[in-house]
């Protein structure tokens, strides 16, 4: 296994594009970009994403985890934060944070006219549920594999 950069140009990582959501659920996200800073660096604790939003777009479904604290941070444009309490516009340099295991649904929208650009950073937990607040969708990761399921268990995709 070749040994990790110490420090890399950021817009030299390779950007994905799109989300592994089943449809239709992968709709409002086909268009998000998203460069996986933490993996060039082989960080196993916490993952790092330099995500970009064009207009329209989402940055997930709206979920939470019950072991994976979130955070991001803004670089660039203006995002509306979706949470259980409502919306909050985002600016450069505003920041959110959700712990694990409270609840609250939330993502990032772009309803502007400009790209947005956010950092976002999260715990990587052996053993995952991501709960969707608005449809009927789970995640699952764990020993035996991952993958979307319906609430109630059924495998989706």
């Amino acid at each position: 296994m070749p040994t990790p950069p110490v420090a890399v140009r950021v817009l030299d990582v390779i950007q994905g594009v799109g989300t592994d959501y089943p449809p239709p659920h992968d709709a409002p996200c086909r268009e998000r970009r998203r460069r996986r800073l933490g993996d060039v660096f082989g960080l196993s604790q916490f993952g790092v994403n330099l995500l970009e939003l064009a207009p329209g777009t989402w940055s997930s479904q709206r979920h939470w985890h019950e072991r994976e604290d979130e955070f991001v941070y803004v670089l660039e444009g203006e995002a509306t934060l979706v949470t259980d309490e409502g919306e909050t516009t985002l600016g450069p340099g505003m920041a959110a944070g959700f712990p694990a295991n409270t609840g609250n649904g939330h993502h990032v929208v772009n309803r502007s006219q400009g790209v947005v650009r956010l950092l976002e950073i999260g715990a990587r937990a052996v053993e995952e549920t991501a709960h969707y607040s608005d449809i009927d969708m789970i995640f699952r990761e764990g020993p035996g594999g991952a993958g979307y399921f319906t609430k109630d268990g059924r495998p989706l995709k």
